[in-house]
């Protein structure tokens, strides 16, 4: 059976959990390392993808600076999104080429983890839909998607809002979706849900869904 390795990054500031990232997408590219799932929280930060309209972020430059937000352009595919605490990002290091699962199917079983998660351990009935990668609860997305594939894997991966502060997403365009919201396990529940359990169960339903043993 093949493993996971997990790598739990605590909280830990954008620009260095890239370059950790850089690094196991190039041991994972050499099979020097097994695939790798990176598991952490950021301190405040907004990052465009590759497709990003500099005009989906609403704040002004001045205002994010005396807020100490900094904005990123990464290669990560997608528009522009907000990171903060209280949403668990994963980086999924996987090489999808040699475990023959294209990146659209890998997309879906990335959505699919969070849709039995959130449907087996809170009740919640999350979904796909068509016109929008991501995870969805109503008409509110509780789930970013956003990934690259280099040499045949992957790198960025999901952002998972458990208690984040929902009011930061005002600073910007969320995805560039003008007509639908962004939700958080709290925001649904009314409970401040604990990252380190959710962390947990992320990894268990990861590993399921993907077909791994054990994380480690």
């Amino acid at each position: 059976m093949r493993l996971l390795k997990t790598m739990d990054l605590g909280r830990c500031e954008y620009e260095k959990t890239l370059v950790i990232q850089f690094d196991a997408l190039e041991k994972r590219q050499r099979d020097e390392i097994e695939d790798t799932l990176i598991l952490v929280e950021h301190p405040p930060v907004i990052t465009l993808g590759s497709n990003a309209m500099k005009s989906n972020v609403i704040a002004s430059e001045t205002f994010l600076n005396e807020q100490g937000i900094c904005l990123f352009q990464t290669n990560r595919g997608g528009d522009v999104t907000y990171h903060g605490p209280g949403q668990l990002v994963g980086y999924p290091i996987v090489d999808i080429r040699s475990n023959k699962i294209g990146i659209k199917s890998f997309v879906r079983n990335i959505e699919e983890v969070f849709i039995q998660l959130l449907k087996n351990e809170f009740g919640i009935q999350a979904e796909r839909i068509s016109k929008h990668t991501g995870v969805w609860v109503g008409n509110e997305k509780i789930v970013a998607i956003g990934l690259v594939v280099k040499k045949g894997v992957t790198m960025h991966g999901f952002a998972f809002n458990i208690n984040t502060n929902l009011q930061h997403f005002d600073w910007i365009i969320p995805c560039g979706i003008t007509d639908k919201g962004v939700t958080s396990l709290e925001k649904i529940t009314g409970i401040r849900g604990d990252v380190a359990f959710v962390k947990k169960l992320v990894i268990a339903y990861f590993s399921h869904v993907f077909d791994y043993g054990e994380g480690r």
